[in-house]
């Protein structure tokens, strides 16, 4: 095949960025779809959209902001310029080939004789065909790879619909639905234009709900303004910021110390009975910010208490940093909540199983995405079927290696406090590895070790589904830098190491 190369590198979001700097010495082939860099942060951002962590927890490790020190969050388009200064200091650009979307894939190797443990580089011979579509563009270019790595991502591209009776559907609503991915593409003009003086209703009470139900009360002050209205399934822990009761939040989650008491993958016997003796105390740390949350915010007000322990949002990475202001829209009326587990569509806006029924002119859908169907519009079968397991989670080795599918990798697809920070360290070790820098195990012991992972997850919340590793994410380092040939243990001393934060700064590159 005539357009050959070794690495090929399925979208240039922050894990396609991170994979591409650490392989460019095999100058890869960055296949992005849009005409930009960025991936959710490009498209998926609404104009109030911030990062919900500070500068220095969320940054790779050769590479600091300039302003790494400044307290505040920063907002999306400082993300974006941060990342740009990123791809053009490592030269990363020159990898990439924007407008250009993997449409189909297609497996040229031969299953019985491809050693998934083995060379991943099979020197010469693709494995692996790909089609793109160039934009504005119906001809299709196939090229040839050994090695895919794929980094679309779990968000964005493909909404998540709910689906609903004969009738009640949008079809019957005489407003305008639209889904949180569709606002995202107005500019701050059109969607102001969309919310003012109508009557909204958000779907949702997660991250991108609760900024959009703040954007809709500020886009309606004033004596025509109406008030924004949150349909409420689950209620999910919100934080004002990260100090608790006046102490450092990491110090609860984020240090070696603290994470000893939540279970992990491969843990001897005796950490085992430990964990179980320190439950209480676990569950006691849990309390104590659930007693601060409640103290601070006014969801026993507004009835948004959650019924899980807050330990169960942080361990399925789904705590929020709620905006400054958003409670006083409420308290002005500018936002209420509808609690509410099903509903579906009149003509004049949404009904309830309470046969209560909401007016509405616009109704956005804030439901999610769905990464696996995105994944499955382009991977082909038996891979496809691969994708499913029985616990609803992509079963991958470190996060990265699906063990029954050759010479692919997938970065960006578990979560953690800092997803950039995960995307890097796993882009480091999948570099070492194409290296021939050391072996993978066998198919059998990548599957049980993906399932202990699962387990993990399993018992730490009822929202395992997320593949989030927080509770124990420095367990997770610890493990891939030991098959890496690094130390486990990053820090100058036990002090430090036991009781300060881990972050991408401990994962400096040891060669």
């Amino acid at each position: 095949m005539a357009n050959y190369s070794k690495i090929a590198i399925i979208g240039a979001g922050v894990s396609g960025l991170a994979a591409a700097k650490q392989l460019r010495h095999h100058n890869p082939v960055v296949f992005e779809a849009s005409n930009s860099i960025g991936g959710i942060w490009k498209s998926c951002s609404y104009n109030s959209t911030k990062l919900q962590s500070h500068r220095s927890d969320y940054e790779f490790t050769d590479f600091p902001w300039p302003n790494r020190d400044d307290p505040g969050f920063p907002s999306y388009t400082e993300i974006l310029d941060y990342l740009e200064s990123y791809a053009k200091h490592f030269d990363v650009f020159k990898c990439v080939r924007f407008n250009s979307k993997v449409v189909e894939v297609r497996f040229t190797g031969s299953l019985e004789t491809t050693d998934i443990g083995g060379n991943l580089l099979p020197g010469g011979h693709p494995v692996w065909e790909v089609a793109v579509q160039t934009l504005n563009s119906n001809s299709i270019q196939w090229y040839g790879f050994e090695f895919l790595v794929v980094c679309t991502g779990k968000y964005g591209d493909v909404p998540i619909i709910p689906a609903f009776p004969n009738n009640k559907g949008p079809e019957v609503f005489e407003g305008q639905v639209l889904h949180s991915i569709d606002y995202c593409k107005l500019d701050k003009e059109a969607a102001s234009q969309l919310l003012k003086d109508k009557k909204v209703a958000v779907v949702g009470f997660k991250k991108s709900a609760i900024d959009l139900a703040k954007e809709c009360a500020e886009s309606n002050q004033g004596p025509e303004g109406q008030p924004c209205t949150m349909i409420v399934r689950t209620t999910h822990w919100t934080v004002p910021h990260y100090r608790i009761w006046g102490l450092p939040f990491f110090m609860f989650y984020s240090t070696r110390f603290s994470q000893f008491l939540h279970g992990s993958p491969n843990q001897s016997l005796l950490r085992t009975l430990l964990c179980l003796l320190l439950s209480p105390l676990r569950r006691g740390v849990s309390k104590f910010i659930e007693s601060y949350l409640l103290w601070k915010l006014p969801l026993l007000k507004y009835g948004l208490k959650p019924d899980h322990p807050f330990e169960e949002d942080y361990a399925s990475c789904q705590m929020a940093i709620m905006p400054e202001g958003f409670f006083s829209e409420a308290e002005k009326g500018k936002i209420v909540f509808k609690r509410a587990s099903k509903w579906w569509f009149w003509k004049g806006g949404l009904e309830f199983e309470d046969n209560t029924k909401l007016e509405a002119d616009v109704v956005i859908l804030c439901t999610g995405y769905d990464g696996k169907k995105k994944l499955k519009a382009f991977l082909p079968e038996p891979f496809q079927s691969l994708l499913e397991h029985p616990s609803g989670l992509l079963p991958l080795y470190r996060g990265t290696i699906h063990p029954l599918i050759p010479n692919m990798a997938f970065v960006g697809y578990i979560e953690s406090v800092s997803n950039l920070h995960t995307a890097e360290l796993r882009s480091i070790w999948l570099s070492r590895l194409i290296d021939d820098k050391f072996k993978l195990p066998s198919a059998e012991k990548m599957l049980e070790q993906t399932s202990k992972e699962m387990e993990v997850m399993k018992q730490s919340t009822r929202f395992y589904k997320r593949h989030c590793i927080s509770t124990f994410s420095i367990n997770h380092s610890d493990e891939i830098c030991e098959e890496m040939g690094w130390n486990a243990w990053r820090k100058r001393n036990w002090l430090l190491e036991a009781f300060s934060p881990y972050g991408s700064k401990d994962y400096e590159d040891e060669e």
